[in-house]
Order: C-alpha cells, then structure tokens, then sequence
C-alpha cells in the first residue's frame, strides 16, 4: 500500500479537495483506497455526509486504544462510500484534545501502526491534514511516502508553505526512509495579477519541487462538495478535475523530477 499524505501549516488552500479529488481518481482505476482524515474540524468526513461531532468511533479512537492496535479495530472504525473502491477513515471532534493528551510512548506513530495492520487490504491510503503542526501532522508525515502540499497561489499560502518545508526538515532526522515531497498550486485564477505573480514566485523561489501544472479555481468543485461527490463523477470535463487528472498521474508515475529529502515512514 501506497501513502499519500496531503499536508500545509496554512488552512484554505485546497488539502481536502485534493485529498478526496486524488483518491476519487484512483479508484476510478479500480484501486481500493483509504482517505483518512485526520482534521479535528472533519471535513472529509463530512464530505461523505457522516457527522463528525456524532461519531462515536473516529481516527481519535485510534490514539486512545493505540496499545490495542489490530486489524479489527481499524476495520471497525472504517466507513464505505456510495462509490466503488473508496473508503474513509473518519474524523471525529474529540481529535482537537488530542494536542493536550498527547503524552506517552509510540504517539508519533499511531497512524503508522494503524495502517501496517491494513496493508494487503488497500493499494492507496491519503491522509487529510489539519493545518497545524502538532501530533496528528506529525503522525502523518511519518506514516506517507510521498507528501503532497497543496499552495493557494497568494501570498500568505507562501508564507505557509515555507513554514511546512521548515518543519520538514526538523522532521527528517527522525526517519529512515525517504520521503518525497511535491508543491502543488492550486486555486490559480489567471484573471488576477495577484495569482499569477504568486505562481511565478513560488515556482521561482521552490524550483523542481513544483509540480508543473496548476488547479484553477473552478466553481465545480463547490458543487461536487455540495453534492456529495468526487469531483471527476460530478463534472468529468471541468478544468479543475483535468488538472487533478494530471496532477494523479503525475504522482502515480513517481514525480521523479521532485527532490527527495532524507526525512520513519514509506510505503506500507
């Protein structure tokens, strides 16, 4: 199994819709896929119209008996989707204690745990993110092998993104294998200057670690969340899901032009 993890400091700049749009596509490949959300505010779990502050079994439950860790419990936990192949690791509110509890062995490494006892049962797991640095994100990163950073293309994502590329490198002595990560624009609006100089900027500034390409800011994916849906099932032909089309194929062929950093994890 495969592990994406999708990932930024700053909030608004597109990790769900990537998130789900990526997994979307995968199993529109007939992969099985695990979204996994890992956002106290749940997102993704509502995404899917399950209710975050009703779950009484979530990711959280995972942290809370994480010495009790089996194939069962996760499988339990795990929700199917009206659509074929996708399945959703949910969120639940009780994840936003999580920071304050976070005391003990093996908390770093919940998620990792977690998804090694799932490994023949998925081909694709993507974590969804909350944009903070702290536990969960740190769970994340050590979990994925490649990371996907998601940039809205203005100025104060950049920010963002440079404070993310500097928790990466403080992560990286801690793991043993190598993790690749890749910058993705998004939300691009080319009627604007402010867009297109952050474009420029970012791709100036972060070189090969920017993807090529570019997700436009589409009003279907408002729509697609709106219904319920991945956004290649609500509109095949919008501009945004050709981008994430790209963007997937991009990431599946192993992104080799991005750098690498020598930063636990990998696939599982």
């Amino acid at each position: 199994m495969q592990v994406w993890t999708v990932a930024n400091q700053k909030g608004g700049v597109g990790k769900t819709t990537t998130s789900i749009a990526l997994g979307g596509l995968a199993a529109e490949q007939g992969k099985r896929v695990l979204l996994v959300d890992l956002d106290p505010h749940g997102s993704l779990t509502s995404y899917f119209r399950q209710n975050p502050d009703t779950l009484t079994e979530s990711t959280f439950t995972l942290f809370e008996q994480r010495a009790h860790i089996t194939h069962n419990l996760v499988e339990k936990i795990t929700l199917t989707t009206p659509f074929s192949g996708l399945h959703v690791l949910p969120a639940s509110t009780p994840l936003a204690t999580l920071e304050r509890k976070a005391i003990g062995d093996g908390m770093g490494l919940v998620l990792s745990k977690s998804l090694s006892t799932i490994f023949d049962e998925y081909e694709l797991a993507i974590i969804d993110c909350p944009p903070q640095l702290g536990v969960l994100m740190v769970n994340a990163i050590a979990a994925c092998s490649r990371l996907i950073i998601p940039v809205q293309t203005e100025f104060l994502a950049i920010k963002g993104l440079e404070r993310i590329l500097h928790t990466l490198n403080m992560m990286k002595r801690s793991r043993k294998s190598e993790l690749y990560y890749h910058i993705v624009p998004t939300m691009y609006d080319r009627r604007t200057q402010a867009s297109v100089t952050s474009l420029r900027t970012i791709r100036n500034n972060f070189g090969e670690e920017v993807w090529a390409g570019k997700i436009p800011i589409d009003t279907r994916l408002r729509d697609a969340s709106k219904a319920g849906m991945p956004p290649h099932l609500f509109d095949a032909s919008s501009r945004s899901v050709l981008a994430y089309r790209s963007l997937f194929q991009f990431l599946e062929s192993g992104g080799k032009v991005c750098k690498k950093t020598a930063t636990s994890g990998g696939e599982l």
